[in-house]
């Protein structure tokens, strides 16, 4: 499992974009990368000065940025490309695909978390269950049909439902359905339109096939 070390908020700070590591922190004043922060500096969200970045630094970019969102290391992520390249569909969707169906993204993309980090410490210690049974792999791929839910002792229970309550007005993935309880079904796989992360996906393929 990938654990970032260094502090989140200079990705942000890189990337010039809320990539939202930190949870409730992305959502309020108190980002580095807060629109407002940024005018006050006399900028309009990038630098005055930049310098030319190569097609291969361009890459690179994408990819860092992916890995760095999604909390995966570059072995990890070069499986992740593998599956998809031998999968049917486009290369490129299919791996942001692949990332959506993490459990870890699954649990945040359910609002019952504020940040993947806290939804992948959720899964690693025992708190989340797929059809009934614990599941301790943030990397573990939910399939259509497969129901999630918050294990019945969770000590954590009610928090998932606090936050849940307060994330109310953050739209919830249409690819997974939730009721009042904390019960969740996978519908069906996203669509890269229904993938809000910024990226070109298609510059990551490039790196990988030369």
């Amino acid at each position: 499992m990938a654990k970032i070390q260094k502090p989140v908020c200079r990705f942000c700070k890189r990337y010039e974009e809320k990539l939202y590591l930190k949870g409730r922190r992305c959502e309020s004043s108190k980002c580095p990368v807060d629109p407002r922060k940024l005018q006050s500096k006399g900028r309009s969200g990038g630098r005055t000065f930049r310098r030319k970045i190569s097609e291969y630094g361009l890459q690179l970019r994408e990819k860092g940025k992916v890995k760095i969102v999604y909390g995966v290391l570059e072995r990890q992520f070069r499986n992740y490309f593998e599956m998809a390249k031998n999968s049917e569909g486009v290369t490129g969707e299919v791996l942001l695909q692949l990332l959506e169906r993490r459990l870890d993204n699954v649990v945040y993309k359910l609002n019952w978390v504020y940040a993947r980090r806290q939804a992948r410490a959720a899964v690693s210690h025992g708190h989340i269950f797929v059809n009934g049974k614990k599941v301790d792999r943030a990397s573990f791929l939910v399939k259509v049909g497969d129901e999630i839910s918050i294990k019945p002792s969770s000590p954590y229970a009610k928090a998932f439902i606090s936050i849940r309550e307060e994330r109310k007005g953050v739209a919830q993935a249409a690819w997974l359905e939730s009721g009042e309880e904390m019960k969740a079904k996978v519908l069906r796989f996203p669509r890269r339109d229904e993938i809000s992360l910024a990226v070109n996906e298609q510059l990551i393929i490039n790196f990988y096939s030369k």
